[in-house]
Parts: C-alpha cells; sequence; structure tokens
C-alpha cells in the first residue's frame, strides 16, 4: 500500500487469494537456519503465500489447516498421532514437499556406526521412504528419470557433491521417479553400510500419491555449519552445501512450491 493509502499491487485486476502454508524446519546434524531461511525465501516469492514455521509436527492439526506443507528436517521422530493425523490429511487432498532428511531417524553412536532406526512406519508409509544410509558425501550424477513431467522437464543431468541417500522403499510400486542416480557400494559409517549388491537405481525425487493428496520428496539439500554437529562435535570443520550450490536445485525446489500451491505445468 503507498503512503496515500491507494493499494498498488493488483490495481485493476482481482487479487489473488491468501493461501495459508505451513513449514516445519528442525532437527539435528543440520544448518536447520540456514535451509529455513532459503525456503522462506523462495516462499516469499508467491506475496499471498503466508507461511507459519514450525520446529517439529507436533502442532499437527494446526499444521493440517494450512493448503499445503514443506518440511526440512533430520531426526524428527512424530509421536503417532502427529503421524496419523498429517498422513490422513494427504490422503483427503493434502500436498506435502517434503525435503532431505525428513523420513531420516538417526542412532549416532552405536557399536557398528549409525543407525537408522524403523521408529515410525506411519511416517515412512506415508513419505513411501525411509533413510538408511548414504555413502561419503563425493560427486554424483543426477538423472532426469521422467523428462516429460513438467516439474523436471527441461532441467539438464546435474552432478552433485550432496548425500546419496539409501532409501527403504514403502509401496515402491506407486512411487513416481523424476530423479535419480545409480550406485552400489559401501556406505562406511552406518550399521546398514553394505549396499554392493543392491539395486543400483536410487530414487532421488518422486511423487508419491496417496488416496486424494500426495507428496513430493526431495533427498537433496545437504547444509551443515560448523556448530551444527553439537554435541558430537563441539565444531564442525567446514561448511557444507551441496545442492544448495546448483541453480537446478533451486529451480527444483520453485517448481515444487508451485506444485504444492496446485500448478500442474
Amino acid at each position: 500500500m503507498s503512503p496515500d493509502g491507494d493499494q498498488r499491487d493488483g490495481a485493476g485486476s482481482d487479487p489473488p487469494a491468501r493461501i495459508d502454508a505451513h513449514l516445519v524446519a528442525g532437527g539435528k546434524y543440520h544448518d536447520i537456519d540456514f535451509a529455513r531461511a532459503e525456503l522462506l525465501g523462495l516462499l516469499a516469492e508467491h506475496p499471498h503465500v503466508r507461511v507459519t514455521v514450525w520446529p517439529d509436527y507436533e502442532a499437527a492439526d494446526a499444521i493440517c489447516e494450512g493448503a499445503f506443507l514443506v518440511s526440512y528436517t533430520c531426526d524428527v521422530r512424530p509421536s503417532a498421532g502427529a503421524q496419523e493425523t498429517i498422513a490422513d490429511w494427504v490422503r483427503g487432498g493434502g500436498r506435502w514437499v517434503a525435503l532431505h532428511g525428513t523420513n531420516a531417524a538417526l542412532d549416532l553412536g552405536r557399536p557398528n556406526g549409525v543407525e537408522s532406526p524403523r521408529v515410525f512406519p506411519t511416517w515412512a508409509h506415508t513419505l513411501g521412504s525411509q533413510f538408511i544410509a548414504h555413502p561419503p558425501i563425493q560427486p554424483y550424477p543426477v538423472e532426469i528419470a521422467d523428462p516429460a513431467h513438467w516439474l523436471v522437464a527441461d532441467i539438464e543431468p546435474f552432478d552433485t557433491d550432496d548425500e546419496l541417500y539409501l532409501m527403504e522403499y514403502h509401496d515402491r510400486d506407486a512411487l513416481q521417479p523424476l530423479l535419480q542416480t545409480r550406485w552400489q557400494g559401501d556406505a562406511r559409517g552406518f550399521a546398514e553400510s553394505d549396499w554392493t549388491d543392491s539395486d543400483e537405481t536410487h530414487l532421488i525425487q518422486y511423487l508419491r500419491p496417496l488416496g486424494q493428496g500426495a507428496v513430493l520428496y526431495n533427498t537433496l539439500g545437504h547444509c551443515r555449519g560448523h556448530w551444527d554437529m553439537a554435541p558430537v562435535l563441539a565444531y564442525y570443520p567446514t561448511i557444507e552445501r551441496c545442492s544448495w550450490t546448483k541453480p537446478q536445485y533451486y529451480e527444483l525446489l520453485r517448481r515444487a512450491i508451485r506444485w504444492a500451491l496446485g500448478e500442474t505445468v
């Protein structure tokens, strides 16, 4: 609104209706502050979208009153009630953009390496996957699995130095692959480290239809700053930004938000 009270934006046309949405950003071992700020910046490109931010999923009833949900979490383990509430919301038509460690539960400091306990089966079923392990961060190729789908169309294959998520899939045949990579080997440091005989194809981004709604999952986007491994390490020596340095990743996120808003092209 200008100083003289004239509402310039949308003058001469009907302004878009307000849309209320929710961002859950929280958890461990990642630079949540960085990811939260970047995602809020992308959401702010749609000024009619008003965003409420939560550190976890326990305000599930309020979260499910929004038009859509975006999540960037790691080792955030929702209560059984929150899992069921959000699953019901998706089945009823909700759209959820789930990023990176949303599907991860981690137990560090175990004798055989980092364990990924199966503590939230409803959550994993809703998301379509659960994180199990990743090999050491190193460059790997991101392939376009469905070049005709608008969420990835015209995005060139690219290399990224991100965590390559090795996952246990739920309802695998129902998942619609959009991005993928191929890898077999040793995910050292994790209790379930031997992936030498696994299916070499690993999904990076996929759609998980569920009832009248869907989840759009993208495993990319690891980030970590100096102080994000506490109490395991008081000071982490490097800053990791991984796919956040790639213009392709930001384009994928922008399209994901458009998808959450109900766009189809």
